[in-house]
């Protein structure tokens, strides 16, 4: 496959080719970022047949960032017409189509083409697709994000539901839900959106508590006509906001979740609690929904609506476990049938997954489930020793919990530009984390993780199967400091 925008700036005149999996977020940063380098000869691969990543595959009603939505926006795309503090999902899709289209990105992009093995081969990677598809090129940036293989339960005789039954990143559309009876599986967030959402459009509501979680208040609110112009007109608007949202969310709540013992996470746990206990007014209810661990040891839910959605007269709390699904709803441990016309599976993702199912190969034959056995690990988040000239966004043990992931992403794509450059200078022509660094960069990780938040007693999808949080474990000031240059003497340059 060939391009006729290619890039020939390298030492020794190669055209340096890249491969983009994924047309997210991440994938769109990419694209953009290269086409400013002046590096043109790219393509982007997505298994769906349109852009947006996480919010083209959740479309459930309720879906919105909870990330503010002018930090969860591109350093370099602005958006002056966010609708509110907190955005939309649709909104939110439609902002990345905007910004793959503006900056030229949408025609670089090969749709329904799901890719399945890459294999280094000879200096270069080779690229199979599912639809027969091939390619080779001199990079791989795997953009291929993390929310998007769903997790299904292991709930007995689930497919004898006569009703509509469906994950919440699958909804479908086709399927009424006004004036039905429907039951709603899992409490993260994306489960207190949906719930949240669905309270007034439905008859019943019966949400299936495995695990209590705490609930933090955060008001929505909607930016007025004044003030988007002023964004729109002042060039500074954005940037002060940015500026401020940035301090508060970093400074306030990213940067201490690596110290269980931090005074602001015990602040972050009281406000939980005084949230809960002003909110329910049913003591029974109230201590029902109350967990057992600490606020912040799993991802924190944000709502400011689901307390009261919990306490209307047609919703219904079910925490005795579910013992198997019926042909006419949900059987719960307690032996109660609670009737239902539709079930939604709000369950989670498989965010072990990353890249996979697609078999990656590296120098040696060296697959990705070899290196990854145990649990998914990468240096600094980006580079696996043997697979050289692969990089990740937003990989294994990047700061992926209630961070702006737009801003992880750039600080990552602007790291591994600066590893890119060693081979476009021509002082190598392969590049990847050594086995020393990688090795210590794990220990290290893993050394400090037992000290986080995710730590002090639950269970959650940022533990691994050891139990061991994989998420960047330290301050987000210190991945920025880390993400300023790479050390190149923990790199192997071939």
């Amino acid at each position: 496959m060939t391009t006729s925008d290619v890039s020939k700036d390298t030492t020794d005149g190669r055209d340096l080719r890249f491969i983009i999996i994924g047309a997210g977020m991440a994938g769109i940063l990419s694209a953009i970022k290269l086409k400013e380098a002046g590096l043109n000869n790219f393509v982007i691969y997505e298994k769906a047949d349109t852009l947006g990543g996480t919010w083209r595959e959740n479309t459930y009603p309720g879906i919105a960032c909870d990330v503010p939505s002018h930090l969860y926006s591109y350093s370099f795309a602005f958006n002056p017409d966010w609708s509110q503090q907190f955005a939309p999902g649709p909104e939110i899709r439609q902002y990345f189509e905007d910004v793959a289209e503006r900056f030229g990105v949408t025609e670089r992009i090969r749709y329904n083409c799901e890719i399945t093995r890459c294999t280094f081969d000879n200096g270069c990677w080779k690229i199979e697709a599912g639809d027969g598809t091939t390619d080779e090129g001199d990079f791989v940036i795997a953009a291929t994000g993390v929310l998007h293989h769903p997790n299904l339960p292991d709930i007995e005789s689930l497919e004898s539901f006569e009703g509509a039954a469906f994950h919440s990143a699958r909804w479908d559309h086709s399927v009424e839900i006004d004036g039905k009876r429907v039951g709603v599986v899992g409490t993260g967030s994306s489960a207190v959106q949906l719930f949240t959402a669905l309270a007034d459009r439905v008859a019943e509501l019966v949400l299936f508590q495995r695990t209590a979680q705490w609930v933090v208040p955060v008001a929505n609110a909607i930016y007025s006509a004044a003030e988007k112009k002023r964004f729109r007109d002042d060039p500074e608007a954005i940037p002060e906001v940015r500026k401020a949202v940035s301090a508060a969310f970093i400074d306030g709540f990213a940067n201490v979740l690596g110290d269980m013992n931090n005074p602001l996470i015990q602040a972050i746990h009281d406000a939980s609690v005084e949230n809960l206990e002003s909110s329910v007014v049913d003591p029974e209810l109230r201590e029902r929904l109350r967990p057992n661990y600490r606020a912040g040891c799993k991802r924190l839910v944000m709502s400011d609506g689901f307390y009261d959605a919990i306490q209307r007269p047609h919703a219904k709390l079910v925490d005795a476990g579910i013992e198997r699904v019926e042909a006419k709803g949900v059987r719960s441990r307690d032996g109660e049938l609670h009737e239902l016309d539709v079930l939604v599976l709000a369950t989670g993702f498989r965010v072990d997954q990353f890249m996979r199912p697609m078999e990656v190969v590296g120098r040696g034959g060296r697959t990705l489930e070899q290196a990854w056995q145990g649990s998914p690990t990468a240096y600094l988040a980006v580079s696996i020793p043997d697979f050289p000239n692969f990089f990740m966004l937003n990989g294994p043990n990047g700061p992926v919990g209630n961070f702006s992931l737009i801003d992880v992403a750039e600080l990552q794509f602007d790291y591994i530009m600066q590893l890119v450059d060693q081979v476009r200078g021509g002082k190598c022509r392969e590049v990847c984390a050594s086995y020393d660094a990688a090795e210590k960069f794990d220990d290290d990780r893993r050394e400090a993780a037992k000290s986080t938040i995710w730590s002090s007693g639950c269970t959650s999808w940022y533990l691994d199967e050891n139990g061991l949080p994989t998420a960047w474990p330290w301050s987000f000031d210190r991945f920025r400091e880390e993400m300023k240059a790479p050390r190149l003497a923990d790199y192997h340059l071939k």
